[in-house]
Parts: structure tokens; C-alpha cells; sequence
């Protein structure tokens, strides 16, 4: 089952990426859930299609935006569900260092079609420190 859940997600990468790459909001809208649950770059949570749709247009229009998945985990959780996490860096100035963030997706197979039901980025910075505690 892992091979279908790796093939799987970088299918839905490959389109995330070239949708990503034009600015195409509504490309990218269509890849999750219309139940789809989005924290993105901004602190609001975004809810279904319309939601991811709105946070992408409201994203700056950059003259060659680009994102590379790295350090990439996926877990099928059962045939109809995979978890996913990666880092995302986002090229959005050829100038500028990328900007590169954790992200957590779930995938699942809905109406046939796989879609991402959960969206989460985060800081890579830690909140906390991974030292353990002393007393």
C-alpha cells in the first residue's frame, strides 16, 4: 500500500506544483476537498474550495514562483486516506532566499478522485526547544 500512497501524492504534487507555478488559483482550489480544512502563510483558517481559491488570490503575483517538496513522508493511513508532510520552499524572487515551511497534508479518495482534505503549514523555526527539560 505505501507504493500507491507515494504515487499517489506525488501525483497530487505535480499538479499543486504547476497550478502553484502559474498563480492558478482556482487549479489549486479544485485539489482539495470541498470540505477541505487550509492553514496557509496567513493566520486564518480557509474552508473548502472557495476558501483555498481566496487565499490564493490573495497572494502577491510574483514573476516566477516555484515550490520544491523535500525531505517528503507519506503513510496510508487505509485505502481511502494518506497523510503527508514535507518541507515546502517557495521560490517567489529570483533575488531572494527561498522561503521554506513544514507542511502537513491528508488525502482522500473522494468521489473517486484523491483531494486534500487537511492543509497545514507551519514555521520551521521551533516554538519550543528540542532539549530535553531540566529539573
Amino acid at each position: 500500500m505505501q507504493c500507491v500512497a507515494d504515487e499517489t501524492v506525488s501525483g497530487v504534487i505535480a499538479k499543486w506544483s504547476a497550478a502553484f507555478n502559474r498563480l492558478d488559483a482556482d487549479a489549486l482550489a479544485r485539489l482539495y476537498s470541498g470540505n477541505a480544512f487550509f492553514f496557509g502563510s496567513k493566520s486564518q483558517l480557509y474552508r473548502g474550495n472557495e476558501g483555498v481559491a481566496a487565499y490564493f488570490n490573495a497572494l502577491p503575483r510574483w514573476s516566477s514562483p516555484t515550490v520544491q517538496f523535500t525531505d517528503r513522508a507519506t503513510a496510508q493511513v487505509n485505502s481511502d486516506l494518506i497523510n503527508f508532510a514535507a518541507t515546502a520552499s517557495f521560490v517567489v524572487d529570483e533575488d531572494a532566499a527561498p522561503l521554506s515551511v513544514k507542511i502537513t497534508w491528508v488525502i482522500a479518495r473522494e468521489d473517486g478522485d484523491w483531494k486534500i482534505v487537511s492543509h497545514h503549514v507551519s514555521s520551521q523555526t521551533p516554538l519550543l526547544s528540542d532539549e530535553p527539560a531540566t529539573s
